[in-house]
């Protein structure tokens, strides 16, 4: 009797863990797309640090920089050729078009800070 009470508690704690790490894999939901999207910058890292836009339709992104880093002083779309100074404390906007569906990073000047912003069809 003990035996088996020690292996089915054995076999419950590794569900457990294997429910934990999302071995059985996330569910896909849909993707919100937005017209504009509020970035806060703290911690080392863009939240949200993926956002979903629409092609042929502008976007606006809002930037709130908590984070007193000097990594966290510009934000770059190398895809676009645009750079954003962002102060510590207050909200900046960008405003753009993206033309073509694809995935697109934002980073920090230095690599540091990453997002992406996927341009759906």
């Amino acid at each position: 009797m003990f035996y088996w009470i020690v292996n089915i508690v054995g076999f419950l704690i590794i569900a457990m863990i294997i429910g934990w790490f999302g071995v059985w894999g996330k569910k896909k939901g849909a993707v919100a797309v937005l017209r504009r999207v509020d970035i806060t910058v703290a911690d080392g890292m863009y939240s949200p640090d993926t956002i979903a836009a629409k092609v042929g339709q502008p976007i606006t992104l809002r930037f709130l920089r908590r984070d007193k880093t000097p990594c966290a002083g510009t934000v770059v779309f190398s895809d676009f050729n645009r750079s954003l100074e962002l102060p510590v404390g207050k909200t900046v906007e960008i405003t753009f078009t993206p033309n073509v569906t694809g995935e697109y990073e934002f980073t920090c000047q230095m690599g540091m800070y990453r997002g992406k912003m996927l341009v759906l069809g």
